[in-house]
């Protein structure tokens, strides 16, 4: 004669480890050696911290960094050198020079907030020489002072 089987109750299905008489915490490490527990333990810190570690630098920012910010500042005053070597002689045609600087100049984008406001100021002085046709004293003394301003910060990238 076959005797009849039937299924556990439902929530020994769903709790094996209370079903069996341990904490559901247990069960985890249950059939692990209490020796081999510790390292169980140990490993997954490690796995974890192994994880946070890459997160963590990925928060840092390069402000807070002085040759990351030496680095963004000297790209910068090489693209201000550059953008104003292109163009007509300043000498020939000062009106088409000015003209030729404003557009590259505005382009230029740095996060060092002296760099960017010395840049727009000389794109701006610029862009008052083209407007007036280059009959502006003040226009030209703006250019001058500007130029001064952006080579405190980029020496030699407005000559």
């Amino acid at each position: 004669m076959l005797a009849e089987v039937h299924p556990p109750p439902s929530s020994a299905v769903r709790e094996p480890a209370r079903a069996a008489g341990r904490a559901p915490g247990a069960r985890l490490t249950a059939g692990v050696a209490p020796s081999r527990r510790g390292l169980r333990a140990a490993g997954l810190g490690i796995g974890l911290a192994a994880l946070a570690l890459p997160m963590l630098a990925a928060c840092g920012s390069s402000a807070g960094h002085p040759g990351a910010q030496a680095a963004t500042v000297s790209a910068a005053c090489t693209a201000v050198g550059a953008a104003l070597s292109d163009g007509p002689d300043p000498d020939a045609d000062p009106v088409g020079y000015a003209e030729a600087q404003i557009k590259p100049l505005r382009e230029i984008q740095t996060s060092d907030h002296a760099l960017r406001v010395a840049i727009g100021d000389l794109a701006q002085a610029y862009a008052r020489v083209f407007a007036s046709n280059g009959t502006s004293s003040a226009a030209s003394k703006a250019v001058a002072a500007a130029a001064v301003r952006v080579d405190t910060i980029c020496p030699g990238a407005t000559s």
